[in-house]
């Protein structure tokens, strides 16, 4: 069974189309990246997956079924922007996702799920390399740590699906590579899929098993909108050798 299926998806804002006629299959532990030129609808079709934003044609499956109308924890989303609590400790972060999880009305876990939450908090942040600095608050860290801790905050509900709008882009080029490291490691052990949209085309071959490629396969020079983007190429990049990139 597909995790993920887009079938014949729009989307089109009043007289502007966005996305036209995208079909897309993923299966369960791929890595996509979603690469094109700026405005070509990739961010929006990242939303979809998310379920914040919805097809305006076509349709949409989870795991065979309808796709939930609003994010949900089996879909984790990581932004460039980190999205972590100014007033919570680097290990509390990440609780507060589980306590939320756990004890939607109250907010809170206590006694036996408590301190199992706890637990699991301490292996994630060990799974990416923040356990040392649990007790830090965010203004204590540096930028890829932060972005350590948003990927933990994610992963700690174990998303089926993890959803990246370009999370390294605001990173220094050795953070960067870390991070790229990291992400593969965790990937690798965890087996949960991947789409993530990156304007840099050597980040999308070196992370991604697959590279989809978007742009607008027709073009009006009078009226640039009348036309979406779709996706106009699909590489398997599977095969390659992601240790060995230049």
């Amino acid at each position: 069974m597909s995790l993920v299926k887009a079938k014949n998806i729009w989307k089109i804002y009043g007289e502007d189309i966005i996305l036209e006629n995208v079909n897309f299959t993923m299966k369960e532990g791929e890595f996509c990246t979603l690469v094109g030129p700026s405005g070509c609808g990739k961010t929006t079709f990242l939303r979809m997956l998310l379920g914040v934003e919805n097809p305006t044609k076509g349709e949409l499956f989870f795991e065979g079924n309808d796709y939930p109308q609003e994010p949900s924890d089996e879909r984790g989303i990581v932004f460039q922007r980190y999205s972590t609590l100014s007033h919570l400790n680097v290990i509390d972060n990440v609780v507060i996702g589980l306590e939320f999880e756990k004890s939607k009305f109250f907010g809170k876990l206590f006694g036996k799920e408590k301190k199992e939450a706890y637990v699991k908090a301490h292996e994630i942040l060990k799974a990416v390399g923040l356990d040392d600095s649990s007790t830090k608050y965010p203004h204590e860290l540096s930028g890829g740590m932060k972005q350590r801790l948003s990927i933990a905050q994610s992963l700690v509900k174990e998303p089926k699906l993890l959803l990246l709008d370009e999370p390294f882009g605001a990173l220094d080029p050795g953070i960067s590579k870390d991070m790229h490291e990291l992400l593969l490691d965790i990937h690798a052990k965890l087996n949960f899929g991947v789409v993530m949209v990156t304007h840099d085309i050597s980040e999308a071959f070196k992370l991604g098993t697959r590279v989809l490629v978007f742009d607008k396969v027709k073009t009006d020079k009078d009226y640039p909108n009348r036309f979406g983007s779709t996706i106009i190429n699909d590489i398997d990049a599977s095969k390659k050798g992601k240790n060995n990139e230049k």
